[in-house]
């Protein structure tokens, strides 16, 4: 086979899928993601299975083999995901989002409100290690701040988004960061000190824009805050320390460092039980059941039995008296998040058949006469960082592509193996939230009920995280060479 037909035939599925994904996308709209993405990531990995069966010679055991390992690399991201979407709708009918909501309205003043969001997300995540788990926490409260205030989605949702992986790239907890120090052979806090010369001036330049922002951009300052916080109140048993146990309890139990599986369904039994004590005319009305069969012939345990089993596996519709009160309190559970593990299953299946059949390796090769300078070498890293998430559409395999991609590059060309760690982080990490067909792009999407291409334009620090990783590389910063 001659190399240029070896490079056409391993970008056909890729062009493939962009071109097909954004037809789907314009002609469908959000409802893309209930289907249509799903079935065009299928046929691409179909194409991709043909031309790797055909003119790759690769067998469907190989390429099955492959695929089975994929999917069952992220059997843990799966369960978390689902126990996110348990996770926002127990906080939410135990009061602890709604007091999140109220005392945040009363004490975030307008004009600092993006910038607060963004450190307060930054914080969170820091100590959690996973911004997922922030993202639908508080960042789901203070989406519902933001509109109270009346900011745009795109603005409160980049403003989350950006100090949600700030914080996840620098935590010590964060499985990327984690998985992209071991497997370049960097020390865990060296790679995060290191991180540091680029992440820090990029998180400060975004810090900057959201404080300019929040007094220049304009918001519906008519919007009566006391209006969503009389409908809260009147909805709601909100004294303050009961809901606030909650997110108490899960931050010491991030404290001591238990898995996220286990904190976020601890978190959620732990609000079903708030729920059950100071909501259960919540829970009632959750339920569907009506006051007269309430008190008929259901006892009381069967209607808070099923608002409680509702919430956590459905929709909530919960009746405030005031419309936009009632769309901050809609949460879709675990069921919400089914079409997102539905991509997530597609996509890891398309990445599997690329990895397998060695097209990733021939399309990673077009970049290597670009890596014989210092520059070229970490813009192509990044660069491919951000193509593996838009192909492999996960960014724990970009993660891992990318390093074995590149680590021998690295090592040849005598450089740490913390400015490979680094590099990765700065393109795989912080950009997989802007991919709208990626794990994290439709997790976050979904969560925070905002299309990746609403936020995408706000989400400044993972747009400048990259970009600032070739600005230091072309200073030349702190990079060395390894002294043989």
């Amino acid at each position: 086979m001659h190399s240029y037909m070896k490079y056409l035939l391993s970008l056909t599925p890729v062009v493939f899928l962009i071109a097909f994904l954004s037809i789907v996308i314009r002609v469908y709209g959000i409802d893309a993601l209930s289907g249509p993405s799903q079935l065009v990531l299928i046929v691409s990995t179909g194409i991709a299975v043909l031309i790797a069966m055909l003119y790759f010679h690769k067998s469907w055991k190989e390429l099955e083999g492959e695929i089975n390992h994929a999917v069952g690399s992220i059997g843990s991201p799966i369960v978390i995901l689902l126990l996110i979407g348990l996770l926002s709708g127990t906080w939410m009918v135990s009061g602890v989002v709604p007091m999140l909501i109220n005392y945040g309205m009363q004490i975030i003043n307008p004009h600092v409100f993006l910038i607060t969001s963004c450190l307060i997300s930054a914080l969170v995540s820091v100590m959690t290690g996973s911004s997922w788990t922030t993202v639908a926490t508080i960042g789901v409260a203070l989406m519902g701040i933001g509109k109270a205030e009346g900011f745009s989605d795109g603005w409160t949702a980049g403003a989350i988004l950006s100090g949600a992986y700030f914080g996840d790239k620098m935590s010590p907890l964060s499985d990327t960061t984690v998985l992209a120090s071991s497997l370049c052979g960097t020390p865990l806090f060296t790679h995060i000190r290191y991180m540091t010369i680029t992440t820090v001036p990029a998180f400060t330049v975004t810090l900057i824009i959201f404080l300019i922002a929040g007094f220049l951009v304009p918001s519906a300052a008519a919007i009566d805050t006391s209006a969503f916080t009389t409908a809260l109140n009147s909805k709601f048993n909100l004294s303050l320390w009961l809901p606030l146990l909650v997110p108490v309890a899960t931050g010491v139990m991030i404290y001591k460092k238990m898995p996220a599986i286990i904190v976020l369904f601890a978190s959620s039994l732990i609000a079903i039980v708030f729920a059950l004590i100071f909501q259960p005319h919540i829970l009632a009305e959750v339920s569907g059941i009506s006051t007269n069969d309430a008190n008929g012939s259901y006892p009381q345990a069967v209607v808070l039995f099923k608002g409680a089993m509702e919430s956590s596996f459905g929709s909530t519709a919960i009746d405030s008296g005031f419309a936009p009160v009632n769309d901050l309190l809609a949460t879709r559970g675990m069921a919400g998040m089914l079409n997102t593990v539905w991509i997530i299953l597609c996509a890891i299946c398309f990445g599997g058949v690329l990895k397998s059949s060695g097209m990733l390796a021939n399309i990673v090769s077009l970049v290597l006469p670009l890596t014989k300078t210092r520059v070229g070498l970490v813009a192509s890293t990044v660069v491919s960082g951000i193509f593996f998430n838009a192909t492999a559409a996960d960014q724990f395999l970009s993660i891992m592509l990318n390093s074995s991609m590149f680590g021998e590059i690295y090592k040849k060309e005598g450089y740490e193996p913390r400015l490979l760690s680094r590099s990765i982080e700065d393109s795989s990490t912080v950009t997989s939230v802007l991919i709208p067909w990626s794990t994290c792009g439709m997790t976050q999407s979904t969560v925070l009920n905002v299309p990746t291409l609403t936020y995408l334009p706000y989400c400044f620090f993972n747009l400048l995280a990259p970009i600032t990783s070739i600005l230091i590389a072309a200073i030349g910063y702190k990079i060395y060479k390894v002294r043989n």
